[in-house]
């Protein structure tokens, strides 16, 4: 098949279904072209070597890439965030359906929902079937960060979304949790796919404990419950702090490790340095490369998001990348990505935004014997390499392909 893979975001962006997800398509037999914006993310400023054009074309590993311009920012600034959606959607939908030739089957990555534009265009007017991938649902992600208040914007933006995902042929969901709630709206059950997420597999050097490196970043003789990604409102990491402060007291060898950015990097930073948490250690984004090596040094990965129903059946990318390490998983999120964690044998679950609940969990794993918490670990991991890899996720993406180009075609010769 010729696909073309069309996503505001993509390489050198941190994104789990960029040139990975390419070149493994490559690799099964198909063609693959990229139709993506300048790249900003997270930072909201262009990677060094881009500067913005109308478009610019460029090879990565073997793929074609068409970049259309777009108003580079990511910041809390509503107003800005959307420049920078409605951008890419109009360049990605004019200058870059002209730029890209006509594929068997579009791949859509949402979000954001403006991608359904571009999407549309080469649906409706060049007859080609369209696959989204829907990893945040729209509006409840906008209204739950706060990027979106105005009740009549929300209403309107609700609609677009459901007229967008009904125009779909195809919609793949990232968790049990997304299906439900698109069939409660109006989508068809028949064509919604969960397919659950991978992760930068090439980029998991899991080898054993790096005892000097575990030294230089002050981890050696500790019980590091490590919290790696990024550091946001949603992701409620004050309660975090706050289980550190109980944890100086109640659980004097427990040390948090929080690796990343983001916007509450900052003030994370300056809370625990106001509370005097000498147990809290802040290390900077890594290259994912040099994630291996940090996630192995951990006694237990934290996942940790705010107690929102919108989260309960969200399952955060960073699930997939603790699954495959194979180190035991704290999960403080409740609903699917809870469930997945019981499914796979891979750690133990406790209530978000609860400090109490999360210091006694953290002591729960703590008072395990280390043989008990890698067998944790090692269900995880062979969960992951059946349920979530990137071999079995592109398997799965390929019928779903299969069957939206069957189905167009059908529709056309019934004509």
């Amino acid at each position: 098949m010729r696909i073309l893979l069309l996503s505001q975001f993509f390489d050198p962006e941190p994104t789990f279904k960029g040139l990975t997800f390419a070149n493994e398509l490559v690799r099964r037999g198909h063609s693959v072209e990229v139709l993506t914006g300048f790249p900003n993310y997270p930072g909201g400023r262009l990677y060094p070597g881009y500067s913005v054009a109308l478009w610019h074309r460029e090879i990565m590993q073997g793929i074609p890439i068409l970049r259309t311009a777009l108003y580079p920012s990511h910041d809390r600034s509503a107003i800005r965030r959307i420049m920078n959606y409605a951008s890419f959607s109009i360049s990605a939908a004019t200058l870059g359906a002209v730029g890209i030739k006509n594929p068997d089957v579009v791949y859509a990555y949402h979000p954001p929902t403006t991608i359904a534009l571009p999407a549309t265009v080469f649906r409706l007017l060049r007859g080609v079937p369209v696959v989204a991938d829907i990893q945040d649902l729209w509006p409840d992600t906008v209204i739950e960060t706060g990027m979106m208040k105005n009740a009549f914007a929300i209403s309107l933006l609700n609609k677009c979304c459901r007229l967008a995902f009904r125009q779909m042929d195809r919609v793949v969901v990232q968790s049990p949790g997304f299906k439900r709630t698109l069939i409660d709206r109006g989508i068809s059950a028949s064509k919604i796919d969960h397919i659950y997420n991978w992760c930068d597999e090439a980029s998991m050097d899991m080898r054993p404990r790096d005892e000097r490196m575990m030294e230089a970043y002050g981890l050696a003789g500790r019980f590091n419950v490590l919290f790696a990604g990024t550091m946001g409102t949603q992701q409620g990491l004050a309660s975090v702090l706050a289980a550190a402060r109980l944890c100086v007291v109640a659980l004097p060898r427990v040390q948090f490790i929080f690796v990343g950015g983001g916007t509450e990097r900052e003030s994370l930073q300056q809370g625990a340095k106001q509370m005097g948490l000498s147990n809290v250690v802040f290390l900077p984004r890594q290259r994912p490369e040099n994630m291996g090596p940090l996630l192995a040094a951990a006694d237990v990965l934290l996942v940790h998001l705010r107690d929102l129903p919108l989260f309960s059946i969200t399952i955060p990318s960073k699930t997939s990348a603790y699954l495959a390490a194979g180190r035991p998983i704290l999960m403080a999120v409740r609903g699917d990505a809870a469930d997945l964690v019981r499914q796979s044998g891979s750690g133990l679950f406790c209530e978000p935004e609860n400090p109490a609940a999360l210091v006694s969990t953290i002591g729960q794993f703590a008072s395990m014997q280390e043989h008990e918490r890698n067998v944790m670990g090692q269900s995880g991991c062979r969960f992951y390499q059946q349920k979530l890899s990137l071999h079995a996720g592109v398997e799965k993406f390929e019928a779903v392909f299969a069957k939206a180009v069957a189905s167009k075609r059908a529709a056309n010769h019934s004509r």
